[in-house]
């Protein structure tokens, strides 16, 4: 994905990977508002394929987790959206590649229906983090991400 110039570097996890951090008693989930549960009612537009398994992380795994999560929702730069999902930018001063990369390896855990892929673009100045999925994966990201 090149944005305005050449990448400097390339960082991709990419498989059937998921964004959604069970909620439960320690709260929000992935960088959303609120993740749902298999049990629990699936956002607007969203199907049953989209949920959170919530035994995929110990406490403590989901309090550091949910930490990396509100720090990156706090941190978006920007949104771009994609044909297959969306890319949330950040400036490396405020989020590191490593915290992604943390983020997205406990994220992997807990759920499977997007595929993360993390960049580092614009020599170095531009920190992405791009989920895509199945059909039906855009709506989720919207209802519960609040991309507009």
């Amino acid at each position: 994905m090149k944005k305005n110039g050449t990448k400097m570097g390339k960082i991709v996890a990419t498989g059937a990977l998921a964004m959604s951090l069970a909620s439960g008693a320690a709260g929000t989930g992935a960088l959303k508002q609120g993740a749902k549960t298999k049990n629990e009612n699936m956002p607007a537009g969203a199907t049953a394929k989209f949920y959170c398994n919530t035994k995929a992380l110990t406490t403590a795994e989901r309090a550091r987790h949910e930490a990396l999560t509100k720090k990156l929702l706090a941190m978006r730069r920007e949104t771009v959206e994609m044909e297959k999902g969306y890319e949330f930018q950040y400036s490396p001063a405020d989020v590191t590649v490593a915290e992604v990369a943390e983020w997205v390896v406990a994220e992997s855990r807990c759920c499977a229906f997007f595929d993360f892929h993390i960049d580092l673009e614009k020599a170095g100045t531009l920190v992405c983090l791009r989920l895509t999925g199945t059909e039906g994966v855009k709506q989720f990201i919207r209802a519960e991400f609040g991309v507009k």
